[in-house]
C-alpha cells in the first residue's frame, strides 16, 4: 500500500524543487528527512513538509508502520506561473516570470 501528499502552488521554481527531490528518491524516511534536514536550500523545507505529510497520511488513513516506509515516489510538476512586468529601458516592459510548482510525495511499504 502506499499514502500520497500533494502541495499545490508552492512558490518556488520546479526546477530549483527538482534538485532536491533527486536526492530523496527511493531512500527510506528516516534518511530522507535526514538528508532534508541538512540541506541549505529553500526547497527542502517545502518538501520535507510534504514529506512528513505523506507518512502522516500512511501512518493514520492506512495503518502503515513508519520505520518501513520508503519514497517510491517523488515529483515535481510545473504549476501556474505568474507574469509581472518590470520596466525596461527606452520604454519598454521586461517580463518577469514567477513560476510556482506542485509538488507530490509518494511514500510505501518495504516487504
Amino acid at each position: 500500500m502506499e499514502a500520497k501528499a500533494i502541495a499545490k502552488g508552492v512558490r518556488i521554481t520546479p526546477r530549483k524543487t527538482r534538485l532536491v527531490i533527486d536526492l530523496i528518491r527511493g531512500k527510506n524516511v528516516a534518511e530522507a528527512e535526514d538528508i532534508l534536514n541538512n540541506m541549505n536550500r529553500d526547497a527542502s523545507r517545502t518538501v520535507k513538509k510534504v514529506l512528513v505529510s505523506a507518512v502522516a497520511n500512511a501512518e493514520n488513513n492506512l495503518g502503515l508502520d513508519k520505520t518501513k516506509l520508503f519514497v517510491k515516489e517523488a515529483y515535481a510538476n510545473e504549476g501556474r506561473t505568474l507574469k509581472r512586468f518590470r520596466a525596461g529601458s527606452r520604454g519598454h516592459a521586461d517580463p518577469i516570470k514567477k513560476r510556482t510548482s506542485h509538488i507530490t510525495v509518494v511514500v510505501a511499504e518495504k516487504n
